[in-house]
């Protein structure tokens, strides 16, 4: 179990993070991915919904809140650095039900957590401007009220959920940064000028940029951009599937020419195994 302190620690070393440059924050999607991913030496990690979900045979936002903070409270404990939670919606059908599901998240011993403005229903797929503002104010209530030091996200869904409206995109960011999100994150912005635009409008707090699909985007260019730091959602998830979907297709085939890209036995069993 992590203690306190440690867990202050990393709260910590996360807000400083954001506090000037531009870094990545790789989402693994298991214990083994983050412990990997924290081997090559990177400064932070965040949770993969969709990741987590489809190692246990789920469609992303499938898992029930207590799967979900489970996965959490392993990944906190297992990686010494600080861990950024997706933590969906914020697990609750009304402010006070996301209030106590983001007190439980904190509990775990995430560094951060974000709130999205997806609602789940496919016919109406974001919340109002109104509500959203109304559960991620409850979030930051609870956050404050367990120690003030999680860094809290706000996330507009716009651009990931078929309505890829700009304004209301940064209409919706600068009113979660004024409910109390410490840094803003619209998903799915794929041009320069998207990013600039909202980079500007949200001034002076970061921002979070996915980038989860081959693009010609370098952390340089972003931090050019004035990004301060740089996710990659279930990417590295998808590609650990492409990898298993491929070889168990040629497996299919009665071919084995696929295990020549895998990666080796002792190389795993060395990075897992325990210090002596």
């Amino acid at each position: 179990m992590t203690s306190l302190s440690a867990t202050s620690a990393k709260r910590s070393a996360f807000r400083q993070l954001h506090e000037s440059g531009c870094f990545l924050l790789p989402n693994p999607w298991d214990l083994g991915s983050a412990l990997y991913l924290e081997s090559l030496g990177f400064k932070a990690l965040a949770s993969s919904s969709a990741g987590f979900a489809w190692s246990r045979g789920q469609a992303d936002g499938a898992l029930s809140r207590e799967q979900v903070l489970a996965h959490l409270k392993q990944l906190a404990e297992a990686t010494s650095l600080p861990v950024n939670a997706d933590f969906e919606n914020g697990f609750g059908s009304d402010a006070q039900g996301v209030a106590e599901s983001v007190r439980l998240a904190v509990a775990t011993g995430v560094a951060g957590l974000s709130i999205e403005d997806a609602s789940g229903d496919p016919s109406n797929p974001i919340f109002d401007l109104d509500t959203a503002v109304v559960r991620l104010r409850a979030a930051r209530v609870a956050i404050d009220q367990s120690g003030g030091d999680t860094l809290l996200v706000g996330r507009a869904e716009n651009f990931i959920t078929g309505r890829p409206d700009l304004p209301d995109t940064i209409a919706r960011l600068k009113a979660y940064a004024e409910a109390g999100a410490d840094c803003l994150y619209a998903p799915g912005l794929r041009t320069r000028e998207q990013i600039a635009a909202v980079v500007a409008a949200v001034a002076p707090k970061p921002v979070n940029v996915l980038v989860g699909w081959p693009s010609d985007f370098t952390l340089g260019s972003l931090a050019a951009l004035g990004v301060r730091r740089v996710s990659v959602g279930g990417a590295l998830a998808r590609a650990a599937w492409g990898g298993l979907m491929r070889a168990a297709t040629s497996l299919a085939e009665g071919r084995f020419d696929e295990f020549a890209s895998a990666a080796s036995g002792p190389e795993l069993n060395a990075l897992f195994k325990p210090p002596s």
